[in-house]
């Protein structure tokens, strides 16, 4: 009885620990691809200090909403922000906001991307931004919400700086930080 019992205890914590595994598997990095007019870059996203940012990042990726969109804000020193807007600077629908997961331990550092949001801390849907500086500031306070970092720039940063070098002004219905010449994002795609 005694062997049978410690038998079943231990298939029950094999059985357990595999599907553990499978769950740490399935919130291992990913990268993916950004290609724009300027140059290609790679984010790492980070499932594991953001999973519910991640994966909706990732379905907006997979569902191809970035294709044709453009970077619409660009502010010097500071950010780029994008995946919100076709060519012709109209707003793309989304899906409801993701609760803020800005909480997660990752700060707002030079090269990480956040998920760009209004004044609602659970209002960010596709907009995501890069950092060009470190931006403390972005992230939470003990008594306010900050940005939710969900990964970061691992190749192509030079891309990322060369946009936020352009030149900006008020294009369309933004009123002074969009680059005068557009910088589209052709695709976003997840890297096998």
């Amino acid at each position: 009885m005694r062997i049978s019992g410690l038998s079943r205890l231990l298939g029950l914590t094999a059985a357990l620990l595999l599907g553990y595994a499978s769950l740490a598997d399935s919130q291992t990095a990913q990268r993916v691809r950004v290609e724009t007019t300027l140059g290609n870059f790679v984010i790492e996203l980070d499932p594991q200090r953001s999973p519910l940012t991640v994966a909706a990042f990732l379905e907006y990726v997979n569902a191809g909403h970035y294709t044709d969109t453009i970077f619409h804000r660009v502010i010097g020193n500071f950010v780029v922000q994008g995946g919100g807007f076709d060519t012709n600077n109209v707003e793309k629908p989304t899906r409801d906001g993701v609760p803020n997961e800005s909480g997660n331990g990752l700060s707002n550092r030079r090269g990480t991307v956040g998920l760009a949001r209004t004044g609602n801390p659970h209002s960010g849907t596709s907009q995501f931004y890069v950092n060009l500086a470190d931006n403390a500031a972005l992230d939470p306070q003990p008594s306010r919400w900050g940005y939710a970092v969900f990964g970061h720039v691992v190749e192509g940063m030079n891309v990322v700086d060369d946009i936020g070098a352009v030149a900006t002004g008020s294009v369309g219905p933004f009123d002074s930080d969009a680059p005068l010449q557009p910088i589209v994002i052709k695709k976003v795609e997840v890297l096998k």
